[in-house]
């Protein structure tokens, strides 16, 4: 998969921001990208201890370039757009001082077309991503809401699954579009959906609110994409087993061969991921964020360089 990313990235060159110049792990992934010819690289930070967290660690980023937010020449024109987009939550002397954090002024980087996506988070929380994103970037037309996906990797093989990481408990509106998303991003990343919207029921054989939620969200997903192959609600073993599937659900258009799993709330989700990580022998590529007007992604705090370098050609891909 990243062979293929690369080689697409090298024929239309992307510029990504990452918000933590100094980090190691950071500038590890960024001297790559940068030597390589994959991805044009900005450095955010003072830029004298960028140069020296660089040189401690042996490393060269003569093919990035730094910038400090706090030196910035085009400073005045970027407070004056982000007062604008604010539309008079925050004075200009507020705008001015939450710019000096790398998180909002990355994002006005791109926000700005001076960058065309950001990867952040190495020191700080999603919520510290996210923020900035919504608040500026904002969603895109016809999305309410900002979902996550992991893009699951074993060898040739990869599946999505959404949402992990953001929505804590979808109702069925926001359910049905975090489907319509990430089927969208499996797409990027050459993966045929087929969308299981999973339940601990499949076709009505358990009940309750959540098996009521699924189902619904299901038929929300056939309204606006009415193309796409989706089933639902769909039990786990139902959506992936074809022997299962011929007993539940014969003649699914998803049912024993899905790809792409719904889940029906962060639990299930955060579990799922995990445990296909953990015991199933999955690289886990995400979260990646879904819904943005521009590719915007965070970093897991506990993440290495090599997942910084994936990360990053993730979501340049997504530009």
């Amino acid at each position: 998969m990243f062979n293929k990313l690369t080689e697409q990235l090298k024929a239309n060159t992307r510029t990504i921001v990452f918000t933590e110049g100094t980090d190691g792990r950071i500038l590890d992934a960024a001297s790559k990208l940068a030597a390589d010819n994959i991805l044009k690289v900005i450095l955010l930070g003072e830029e004298s201890a960028v140069k020296k967290a660089a040189q401690e660690a042996g490393l060269s980023i003569d093919g990035c370039e730094i910038i400090d937010p706090e030196r910035y020449d085009e400073m005045d024109a970027m407070v004056d757009e982000m007062v604008a987009l604010r539309k008079g939550k925050m004075t200009a002397e507020e705008v001015r001082e939450a710019l000096k954090k790398s998180n909002y002024f990355g994002t006005m980087l791109v926000k700005m077309g001076k960058a065309d996506c950001l990867l952040g988070g190495a020191t700080y929380s999603t919520a510290d991503t996210v923020r900035p994103a919504l608040q500026l970037i904002k969603t895109k037309p016809g999305n309410k809401i900002v979902s996550s996906c992991f893009i699951m990797v074993r060898g040739d093989e990869k599946l999505a699954m959404g949402d992990c990481a953001i929505n804590i408990n979808p109702n069925e509106d926001e359910l049905a579009e975090i489907a319509v998303e990430t089927a969208k991003t499996a797409k990027v990343f050459g993966i045929d959906p087929k969308v299981a919207m999973l339940s601990y029921s499949t076709y009505g054989s358990g009940k309750g609110d959540m098996v009521t939620l699924v189902a619904n969200a299901t038929k929300k997903v056939k309204e606006a994409a009415p193309d796409l192959a989706v089933d639902g609600e769909l039990q786990f073993d139902a959506a992936v087993a074809p022997e299962v599937a011929k007993v539940k659900c014969s003649g699914s258009p998803v049912a024993g061969q899905a790809n792409t799993f719904i889940f029906p709330d962060i639990n299930a989700g955060n579990i799922g991921y995990k445990i296909a990580a953990r015991l199933g022998g999955f690289e886990a590529i995400g979260p990646i964020l879904q819904g943005l007007n521009a590719p915007i992604n965070d970093l897991s705090r506990g993440c290495n360089a090599q997942e910084v370098y994936k990360m990053a050609l993730v979501t340049a891909a997504l530009s």
